[in-house]
């Protein structure tokens, strides 16, 4: 994001503006209001395809199968996920206010030690579409044994509502 830029102004340079979320796989909704914040649901680095149903591009266990960039991919593709979603139930990524903390769970085989090289490519993009100020954030980067359908890694994610939409 440039300093004139909102984040829904770079969704729009990024090709991001038309994703639509993942639909949900269990009894759920994308994200919860609690006081000024808004928490969205983890998800994975799902796709649509043609015929709309969510399915992994990437898939495999790091350290295993899947280098750190494949990694990285795939948490892009998270990041985008999480931001479809808390668009969906905001309205508009321009309520938000900061993005407080992503939490990622990398799919790892026993040794990888490199989770926080791979969350970075969820990170990039939340200070891409928000910008470095409101963009960056506090992070933890877990290390799974296991996360169902391969899935390389799946994340959650804290935003802060501005002042104007946190009663709304």
């Amino acid at each position: 994001m440039t300093t004139s830029e909102s984040p829904e102004q770079a969704l729009v340079r990024l090709g991001l503006d038309e994703v639509r979320p993942p639909d949900p796989i269990g009894n759920f909704v994308y994200g919860v209001r609690a006081g000024g914040f808004f928490f969205v649901s983890g998800t994975y680095g799902t796709q649509k395809d043609a015929d709309g149903r969510d399915h992994l591009p990437i898939t495999g266990k790091l350290g295993r199968d899947l280098t750190v960039e494949e990694g990285r991919a795939s948490a892009r593709l998270v990041a985008i996920n999480l931001l479809a979603m808390a668009r969906a139930e905001l309205g508009s990524l321009d309520h938000v206010a900061r993005v407080v903390r992503l939490a990622g769970h990398v799919n790892s085989a026993p040794g990888f030690a490199e989770a926080p090289a791979v969350v970075n490519g969820a990170s990039d993009l939340l200070v891409d579409v928000f910008g470095k100020e409101l963009g960056t954030h506090a992070r933890i980067s877990l290390y799974q044994p296991d996360l169902p359908g391969e899935a390389p890694i799946a994340a959650e994610l804290t935003l802060l509502l501005r002042d104007d939409v946190q009663s709304e």
